[in-house]
């Protein structure tokens, strides 16, 4: 259960500000709640996605190779915190739930929640209820970008947030990585 718990909080909370939350947010005006329909079926293919490969990558190490994949998807997923998101409201002239599918799924399967699952996958015994967890993260992140809309972007500060989460990310990559080689 603490897996899906993990998975869950952590994901929404690494969600904040990330690109596929404020592209739902950015379109939420202009487009219905297929939006969301396609955002929730994306995230729940791409942690399920992190979880599959995080598992089957772990099957073939030994335990402290896996402590240093943790570690590694762990710096994956600050580095991607930390990488500042320039982007612009798009121009949406065709209201494509498809292509906004497309588009979401394309940006979560590298963001920092879905490397959270492949670490959570790897490091735990039941990486399926990480995968659950982090696709109703996922998902509740893209709700609330939906249900804030172009409101999100003002009400939260984005940019601290997700740098603060990036430095937490980042030490616990540390810690873990040290933990892998023995040295504390």
């Amino acid at each position: 259960m603490s897996s899906f718990l993990f998975g869950f909080a952590l994901v929404l909370l690494v969600s904040l500000g990330a690109r596929d939350q404020l592209l739902v947010a950015r379109l939420a005006g202009r487009t219905g709640p297929g939006l969301v329909v396609a955002g929730v079926v994306a995230a729940t293919i791409s942690a399920g996605a992190m979880a599959w490969a995080g598992t089957l990558i772990a099957d073939l190490l030994f335990p402290a190779a896996k402590q240093m994949l943790v570690a590694f998807a762990l710096a994956a997923a600050a580095f991607e915190l930390a990488w500042p998101n320039r982007e612009q409201a798009p121009a949406e002239p065709t209201h494509s739930v498809i292509a906004a599918f497309i588009v979401l799924l394309a940006r979560q399967i590298g963001d920092a929640g879905r490397f959270i699952v492949f670490a959570l996958a790897v490091a735990t015994a039941l990486p399926w209820l990480a995968a659950a967890g982090g696709a109703l993260g996922g998902a509740a992140a893209l709700v609330l970008g939906w249900v804030m809309g172009a409101g999100l972007e003002k009400a939260l500060p984005l940019r601290l947030i997700r740098f603060v989460l990036a430095a937490l990310l980042a030490i616990a990559a540390v810690a873990v990585g040290l933990a892998a080689r023995g040295i504390i």
